[in-house]
């Protein structure tokens, strides 16, 4: 059967859900170059002023799990209009905050709505355009997250060129109110899904805590304190294995551990998992160098890092053409292979690397991801009955934000102890980071080999439940 064309309708429908992600995407890195004035205008140590950053990480983290079961209590759409709201309210406390504290306080608010826009908008566009025509629907709205950790920092280092700091959270209101305005008239309603299910509180009070409080510890061993940083992993891991106890007991747990036993979600849940770590560990990584080794400004490290936006695009281009064509299992393979080849160059850092393999090995890099990310979700979505959209959709997305999270935690920390051993040599401290980066690539070419061949059909509305 031919798939339906993309009519005018679908793409107004994406453009609009996609300026949410957009917008809590972009906040999770927008503020990454503007540590150390933020630092000078409070009267803060940098160690202090980066909670901004990781307070809004740890409650996406939070938020993310529990966006399945507010779409089907309350409907898709009122849930993402108000997370909207909310990330807008956030946004002006930011911009009007007279503390560090009060900043940091209100951008955990600003955390909690972000967490709710991808996988909302997901689900709501994974029905809006059915099976048939997820896949090139989600290779082009799929490339906002890939572009994030580029755009965040460049975005961030021309506002406070040319203004003060307030403006990196005030530029989200026009944004936020144009998607407003334009999802009443171009988002089709969502009805609740009408369950019943009560809030699974047992699961939340182990799940995202866990989650958060794991993320918090990883973190913390960056920042030299072994004890506090072990004992916290230590609670999460213990949080989260009692999280998978209660779930595999709970009639309707937060998130189904069984999920992630029923192929395929299991391998695309690992490689979505390390495309996170790799891509958002990679963009911590390779600036931070270029700051410290080449002694790069912050401006010129980000247009070095444009290719990366730039390939990424291309490979949606051809992500959207090639989709519905090949084996999505082979469009996986080749973006990691490409996503490794991309990698390789960077365990070689060090002066006599020419700045054209940096440009190159980004390019390839962003080429590769958006080979991965986009077949993933659409192998997912094209076997999810639509009634249990808005839970995979939170599964998914809370798997890609932990990926990104965690992987950069850990990198943090094997570059902390790669500096300590390396001395001087800055460039063969990074290099080493960078190993384990690439080893990632090889952990997700195991998981991608268990991936179907064939891209997925329709789901069966007689085992629907069971796929999901």
């Amino acid at each position: 059967m031919t798939a339906r064309p993309i009519d005018s309708a679908l793409w107004r429908t994406a453009a609009v859900l996609v300026l949410g992600t957009f917008m809590a995407t972009l906040d999770s890195t927008i503020v990454s170059v503007g540590v150390d004035t933020l630092a000078d205008e409070f009267g803060a140590p940098v160690t202090g002023v980066q909670w901004v950053t990781t307070a809004y990480l740890l409650a996406v983290v939070t938020a993310v799990p529990a966006s399945g079961w507010l779409a089907d209590r309350f409907g898709g759409r009122r849930v993402w209009l108000t997370a909207v709201v909310v990330f807008l309210l956030a946004s002006l406390l930011c911009a009007l905050a007279p503390t560090l504290p009060a900043l940091i306080a209100f951008r955990v608010l600003q955390g909690l709505a972000g967490g709710l826009l991808p996988p909302t908008g997901q689900a709501l566009l994974a029905r809006a355009a059915g099976p048939d025509r997820i896949g090139r629907v989600i290779s082009v709205v799929g490339l906002v997250p890939l572009l994030s950790p580029v755009l965040g920092p460049m975005a961030s280092g021309t506002i406070l060129a040319v203004a003060d700091w307030p403006w990196l959270f005030y530029v989200n209101l026009p944004v936020g109110v144009v998607a407003v305005i334009l999802a009443r008239r171009w988002v089709p309603a969502s009805e609740p899904g009408g369950k019943g299910d009560r809030f699974d509180f047992r699961g939340a009070l182990l799940l995202s805590p866990g989650l958060a409080v794991l993320v918090f510890g990883l973190t913390w061993f960056e920042r030299g304190t072994p004890v506090v940083a072990g004992i916290a992993v230590a609670v999460g891991v213990v949080m989260l294995a009692a999280f998978v106890r209660h779930g595999l007991r709970a009639e309707a747990p937060l998130l189904d551990p069984r999920l992630f036993t029923r192929p395929p979600f299991g391998v695309a849940a690992l490689a979505l998992v390390l495309l996170g770590a790799s891509v958002f560990g990679t963009m911590f990584l390779l600036p931070l160098y270029l700051q410290r080794g080449p002694g790069l400004s912050t401006w010129d490290t980000g247009l070095l890092l444009v290719p990366q936006g730039i390939g990424a695009a291309a490979g949606s281009v051809l992500v959207n053409r090639l989709v519905d064509r090949i084996s999505p299992r082979t469009l996986v393979l080749s973006g990691i292979g490409l996503v490794a080849l991309g990698t390789a160059p960077f365990t070689q850092l060090g002066p006599g690397l020419p700045d054209w393999v940096i440009v190159l090995s980004l390019l390839l890099r962003g080429f590769g991801a958006a080979m991965i990310g986009a077949p993933v979700m659409t192998i997912v979505y094209r076997r999810v009955e639509p009634a249990r959209l808005p839970r995979a959709a939170g599964a998914l997305n809370l798997l890609n934000t932990l990926g990104g999270s965690i992987g950069t935690a850990v990198l943090a920390v094997v570059l902390q102890a790669r500096l300590a051993a390396r001395g001087p040599d800055v460039a063969a401290a990074f290099a080493d980071a960078f190993w384990c980066v690439l080893g990632l690539a090889v952990v997700a070419v195991a998981g991608a080999t268990r991936l179907p061949r064939a891209g997925a059909a329709a789901p069966d509305k007689k085992r629907g439940h069971a796929d999901a």
